[in-house]
């Protein structure tokens, strides 16, 4: 499969209907939209929840405690469905069936052959249910269904058909030593993996996790995000029916205080794998070291720069900034939110910006041709309308949107800041909403000090003609990804994972199998050799 922005496939037609926010003005002559076109009747998911509890051992079952806690419709903050909430003792009985999987159980001992076939029935199951698994991860997220539907599902496909080609292909090396003995490496699986997931891509974070870890023969205790616990259950229950062993993939939703806590710091989990803040992955770090030093991959926050350069195509270069930033709500730990222009073509930008954004079509993410649902949840919702008020209060020129989209749920407009100083708020901290903040820069060398003047280092993304001007950013951007001419062009094969404080290690492709792989040196005199 060639690399794929994960907006730009075509979309399957829904039988839904599409509304737009119209243009008014008020206040300052501000553009913003207007919320008088917006239904508040909102379409019945065509799906129904039928797993709610944890999922240990092959067996879905209540938790320890016998607690539940909503579940929330961002739409319009109604509960979907109550979840077991599992704690410490849940996660104790998760890694005991995990672990137990591992040393007695026949995953890990099974041919390398078999459990690619077993993951690419899985991957035929979930293919064979998209809509239905598309329909749970709208209504617990608030993700437009056509992204759901025609992106990210088959892009969960893909990447366990692409874990499920590895895992006959893992393999060690016979090496040359200084005298008369044998010497190989055996890459072996790390044991249990503690694996916490994020809600923004609650299904393709599932993917990027699992995936490489059940290739290479582990087991897995999974921690969902509280938010959107309900698609990791459903297709969990696909992978057992595709074959999966009792007690290799083990579910457990709840908060990360306590489940996520007790699955960091646990004496038996031999890795924990974290996407999510990067104040929670310090903690996550401190915990992994403070119990058995278990290895650990972070993949961390982000305040990606998007550069145009004075050569651009503006029309183009807008099209592209408008997605790196609003794509998924600007829910995105890699998301163009530094967007920096060049002087020459400022203007023009800012307003054709400007005049995109008010494009952008807001509503029911279940309905046709919606670019923009809801953010995830009140909490969200506050700190984004937070971030907005401190960007005028710093200064900054709200050219459209900075307030709220109708009456119900957690809508955002999309919200456009030209005139954006390199300290204010809203050009250093992870926002994670539809927040475009647009910064004029004048050189090369300039651009590339102030987008390196950031505590993370997760992407950029780099507009230009010039071959010359390409290759001189690509180098000097101190991230784990730069696009260029492109934005959030993923792909099973290609790695990703962030410099400073965006985390450690990489996740998808070949890199990521490291992850959950133990080598060893194996060593064996040889007597008389015929050769060395």
């Amino acid at each position: 499969m060639s690399a794929l922005r994960i907006a730009s496939r075509p979309l399957r037609s829904v039988a839904l209907l599409s509304r737009r926010g119209t243009q008014i003005h008020w206040g300052r002559g501000i553009p913003r939209y207007s919320t008088a076109s917006y239904a508040q009747d909102l379409i019945k998911p065509p799906v129904s929840v039928e797993y709610d509890k944890l999922l240990i051992n092959g067996k879905f079952v209540e938790a320890a405690s016998g607690k539940t806690f909503p579940t929330l419709d961002p739409r319009n903050g109604d509960v979907i469905a109550h979840v077991a909430e599992g704690d410490a003792e849940d996660i104790n009985r998760a890694v005991a069936a995990a672990r137990k999987a591992f040393d007695e159980g026949p995953w890990p001992k099974m041919t390398a052959y078999e459990r690619c076939k077993i993951i690419l029935r899985f991957a035929d199951l979930v293919e064979k249910h998209n809509d239905e698994i598309a329909a749970l991860e709208t209504w617990d997220n608030g993700k437009p269904y056509e992204q759901s539907a025609n992106i990210e599902i088959p892009m969960f496909v893909r990447l366990f058909r692409y874990y499920a080609g590895w895992a006959d292909k893992i393999h060690g090396l016979t090496i040359q030593a200084d005298g008369p003995h044998h010497v190989q490496t055996l890459h072996e699986p790390i044991g249990v993996a503690g694996q916490i997931i994020p809600w923004n891509f609650p299904l393709l974070m599932f993917a990027w996790k699992v995936g490489p870890a059940l290739a290479c023969g582990n087991t897995v205790v999974l921690k969902t995000a509280e938010q959107t616990p309900l698609s990791a259950l459903l297709v969990a229950k696909l992978f057992h029916e595709a074959g999966l062993p009792d007690g290799v993939l083990n579910i457990v939703s709840g908060f990360g205080a306590t489940a996520g806590a007790a699955l960091a710091s646990h004496m038996d989990v031999d890795k924990v794998a974290f996407t999510g803040s990067t104040e929670t992955g310090k903690t996550i770090l401190e915990l992994a070291a403070k119990s058995n030093l278990k290895s650990v991959t972070l993949e961390l926050g982000g305040k990606s720069p998007f550069i145009v350069c004075e050569d651009a195509d503006v029309d183009k270069a807008v099209e592209l900034a408008h997605f790196a930033l609003f794509f998924n709500q600007g829910q995105c730990c890699c998301a163009g939110s530094r967007t920096f222009v060049h002087e020459k073509v400022y203007a023009e930008f800012v307003e054709k910006a400007k005049a995109r954004a008010l494009k952008r079509t807001v509503g029911d993410p279940f309905k046709a041709g919606m670019e923009q649902g809801p953010q995830i949840d009140e909490k969200q919702f506050s700190k984004i309308l937070g971030y907005i008020k401190s960007g005028t209060e710093h200064g900054a020129t709200l050219e459209t949107g900075g307030a709220r989209f109708g009456s119900k749920g957690y809508f955002i407009q999309p919200t456009v800041f030209s005139n954006v100083q390199d300290d204010m708020p809203i050009a250093k901290d992870e926002i994670f909403g539809p927040v475009q903040s647009i910064l004029k820069y004048k050189d090369l060398g300039e651009v590339i000090k102030r987008a390196n003047n950031s505590k993370y280092g997760l992407a950029a993304g780099v507009f230009t003609k010039n071959l010359d001007t390409a290759n001189t950013l690509m180098r000097a951007l101190r991230v784990g990804t730069v696009w260029i001419n492109c934005f959030d062009t993923f792909d099973a094969t290609i790695p990703f994972g962030g410099y400073k404080m965006s985390g450690i290690g990489r996740e998808k492709g070949e890199y990521s199998l490291k992850n959950y792989l133990q080598v060893k040196a194996v060593v064996t005199p040889v007597i008389n050799p015929a050769w060395l």
